[in-house]
């Protein structure tokens, strides 16, 4: 067999051989709490060996591999699931490096235009299209805006392209993915793409407290390194199967990279159609550029499953793994948005749900009322174990009422309380997981529970399928979720206020965190929570949350519209404190919004 002969064939078996580890990948949990860790990992690696040595086998034989016929889009094809890979490797591990391999490798595919011509060939298309699609959802996480909006422009071109040229195929479903990307970009574009979603040192670290921070130590300290995130609602914003609430949760629990972006190589095209780059040899792409976009300094980002739309018993068994493997001394937050029952608010469907009427009527002050019943309502859960309540109310989990699979109810999650366990539950029936204090199995629950209704100024923003959720926009983006509440569009024009407004907010958590690290009164389960950076500052924006909720007066008085957190924050970061009320009453007189809120002395 002459040389000629040889290569392609030693390709094409390559190929053959990576394609069918690939096709074990499929059916593995795309999280890092699904099947044997072991097992799962073995797959991985097989398939990125399997990749890699065929890359490198057509870099090292390219010209032969031209002569016998190989086309531009296969290289592509090799690029992409190398990217897919990489990115499966991200949403398993959390680890930021392969997300970034993702990223360099969907960035060559589209810049060396390997797919160009696929106009030709409907099954190139559907792969151009799928490449798209997946650069899509990579270039979104890693928050690349420009990109986003590139890859949009011309993923639409694409699949109006392809109903051209394509007219006995059936695109509607490329159509729907259009509509939703459009979609969501449109509700992310409310975050100014400034400050990022990511914990980031420059601006989430406050020099004056820092010293406070560094010497807090309470009779036990958690480590927080394992995160479960989902979100159902009806006709919310999402991505494929990213919705909007866990993209921004996703990203609020992550490190922002600190050092420097890599630098793209310049590309050209040569006249035979093949690429070359001025740096390196045509078809190389360089996967150690990664190593100039992480910065080797931060620590490890927590382990997160992003769940979507998964059925109860699936999110259990989830949940269940996570508790079964959770290092000593550590915790598990668990993320849950989704309506009850069937996602509308009004007082006799809250009533419905078991909560008491005292509770769905109450004209006291919130904060009071809360102060006063040490933020239980009635249907708590007894120290004698009456818990009938924790089986009469859900959260609804899936499109169809059908029961069992699709409703989430408070006793599940009481088995897990055997662990360290830090809930934020984000519904319109959040508070009926208050039966969870005292009844846990071990361990205190810390819990974040939403307001029953969202507050505006402008009742057009209270469309949860344009704009995410209001409370789960407090926790990941808090200015801009208070610009929202009083009807302020803060833009990239107005950089000058955006800045003095988040030097307001800066300042404000500084005191806050402080008053926190040196307080007497900080419950245990709040003490042994703050160390953590991620979890701190999902405390100092509940704190925010809470204050701004409360103190805003356009709307009805009730306790529906307010926040929880079990057990009580200590009183001097409540909303009626001092230092916390000047800090808010400051933000509103910079935005000239005072009169959407009641101060008081």
């Amino acid at each position: 067999m002459s040389t000629e002969d040889v290569v392609p064939k030693t390709f094409h078996a390559l190929v053959e051989s990576a394609e069918r580890k690939f096709a074990r990948l499929r059916d593995v949990p795309l999280h890092p709490y699904g099947g044997s860790d072991m097992e799962n990992g073995h797959f991985f690696h097989k398939a990125f060996k399997a990749y890699m040595r065929l890359w490198k086998y057509q870099q090292k034989n390219r010209d032969k591999l031209v002569e016998s016929g190989l086309r531009r889009w296969e290289i592509g094809e090799i690029s992409s699931r190398i990217g897919q890979l990489y990115f499966s490797q991200y949403l398993r591990t959390s680890e930021a490096r392969f997300l970034f391999e993702s990223y360099i490798f969907y960035e060559a595919i589209f810049n060396r235009k390997y797919f160009e011509g696929s106009s030709r060939d409907r099954g190139v298309r559907f792969k151009e299209l799928r490449f798209y699609a997946r650069f899509l959802m990579v270039s979104l996480i890693l928050n690349h805006k420009e990109m986003v909006k590139l890859l949009v422009e011309k993923f639409t071109e694409l699949v109006e392209d392809s109903k051209a040229n394509f007219r006995g195929t059936n695109f509607k479903e490329w159509k729907l993915v259009v509509q939703e990307i459009v979609q969501f970009t449109r509700a992310d574009s409310a975050i100014l793409n400034i400050k990022p979603l990511r914990y980031c040192a420059m601006f989430d670290s406050y020099p004056a407290s820092l010293p406070y921070v560094s010497r807090f130590h309470a009779k036990r300290l958690l480590k927080f390194q394992d995160a479960v995130l989902t979100s159902y609602h009806k006709n919310e914003v999402k991505f494929a199967e990213l919705t909007l609430d866990t993209f921004r949760m996703l990203q609020c629990l992550e490190w922002e990279p600190s050092g420097s972006f890599y630098q793209k190589h310049p590309v050209e095209s040569r006249e035979n159609g093949n690429m070359s780059d001025q740096s390196v040899v045509s078809g190389l792409i360089d996967i150690n550029l990664v190593a100039d976009m992480v910065d080797p300094t931060l620590p490890s980002n927590p382990k997160k499953a992003v769940l979507y739309r998964p059925s109860a018993t699936q999110l259990i068994s989830v949940i269940a793994t996570v508790c079964e493997g959770l290092p000593p001394d550590s915790v598990m937050l668990i993320y849950l948005s989704a309506p009850g029952d069937t996602g509308t608010n009004n007082t006799s469907e809250i009533k419905s749900f078991g909560v008491s009427s005292k509770c769905a009527k109450s004209n006291d002050p919130s904060y009071n009322h809360h102060a006063q019943n040490n933020g239980q309502c009635q249907n708590h859960v007894t120290m004698n174990g009456d818990s009938s309540q924790c089986f009469e109310n859900y959260l609804w989990l899936g499109p169809n009422k059908n029961g069992g699979s699709n409703f989430l109810y408070p006793g599940d999650i009481i088995p897990f309380t055997r662990r360290p366990t830090f809930m934020i539950i984000d519904s319109d029936n959040s508070h009926v997981f208050k039966v969870l204090h005292g009844a846990e199995r071990g361990e205190p629950a810390a819990l974040f529970l939403s307001p029953q209704r969202p507050s505006f100024k402008d009742p057009s923003d209270t469309d949860m399928a344009q704009n995410g959720s209001q409370f789960t926009f407090f926790l990941t983006v808090p200015l801009q979720a208070f610009c929202q509440l009083v009807g302020f569009n803060l833009s990239i024009d107005v950089l000058d206020m955006y800045n003095a407004l988040e030097n307001i907010i800066s300042t404000a958590f500084s005191e806050w965190e402080k008053i926190l690290c040196t307080s007497t009164s900080l419950d245990l389960v709040w003490a042994q929570l703050l160390s953590d950076p991620f979890l701190r500052r999902l405390i100092l924006r509940f704190i925010f949350c809470r204050a701004v909720l409360t103190l805003f007066r356009l709307r009805e008085s009730g306790h529906q519209y307010l926040p929880v957190c079990i057990p009580e924050l200590p009183s001097i970061v409540s909303p009626k404190s001092e230092a916390v009320q000047s800090s808010i009453s400051r933000l509103a007189n910079h935005l000239e919004v005072a009169d959407c809120f009641s101060f008081h002395e």
